[in-house]
């Protein structure tokens, strides 16, 4: 009787401890969107908290779907809401990384903004870091001007074809679909890799100084 029950007993624990687990990963992420929504209108204003509010309808509706679903999402929600303006023009600097309050408050960003958000967004709704790759490129515009830009990678596993997530082209592609793009390095927060092989590190993102001044900043919004 009990050699019969136990199989039964192990997978009704492993079912709830998954379910748990769901859920924990769901009140995490809606308490970071609730943070991030209040400090938005109290540092942007009202009419930026509502242009931002649907996140939070996005993330409950999403926290426990797939890992593509939340990609794909992500992807769109930020392409959508966040507008491309320049650096000089959007804070008077020739290079600034904002973290995602910053950029979901303002609406606007150049193309580190969004990869850094999607980044930030995906880890909260449950999505291992290993998985991503902020990823620096060189982008070859259909002009043929090649210019220097970032891109989010997801890695459905180590040895995956990567999804692209990108401000240029909305559509969700594998990298070897993107022909238009050649990786030069990337990172996220345990690694700093080369070009074409995220499983090789090639040092510390802590050596990327723009990157600390962005988590910086996060931490000290309480937003990391």
């Amino acid at each position: 009787m009990i050699s019969h029950a136990t199989p039964n007993i192990a997978r009704l624990l492993t079912g709830l401890c998954l379910s748990l687990c769901l859920l924990w990963t769901q009140l995490l992420a809606d308490d970071y969107v609730l943070a991030m929504l209040e400090k938005i209108r109290q540092r942007y204003g009202e009419e930026a908290y509502q242009n931002i509010n649907r996140l939070n309808e996005v993330f409950s509706q999403i926290a426990g779907a797939s890992e593509m679903t939340k990609v794909g999402m992500v992807n769109d929600f930020t392409n959508q809401h966040v507008l491309f303006v320049d650096d000089s023009t959007l804070w008077g600097k020739e290079d600034y990384w904002a973290s995602p309050l910053e950029t979901f408050g303002k609406g606007a960003g150049d193309c580190e903004d969004f990869s850094i958000a999607k980044y930030t967004l995906l880890k909260k709704l449950g999505v291992s870091q290993d998985k991503l790759r902020l990823t620096y490129v060189r982008a070859r515009m259909p002009s043929g001007f090649i210019r220097p830009h970032m891109v989010l990678a997801y890695y459905s596993n180590p040895s995956s074809d990567p999804l692209i997530l990108d401000n240029l082209n909305f559509e969700l592609l594998p990298a070897s679909k993107r022909s238009d793009l050649s990786p030069v390095f990337s990172f996220n927060d345990k690694g700093l890799f080369v070009a074409n092989n995220p499983n090789m590190r090639a040092g510390s993102p802590a050596n990327i100084s723009k990157w600390r001044d962005v988590l910086t900043r996060m931490r000290q919004d309480g937003l990391e």
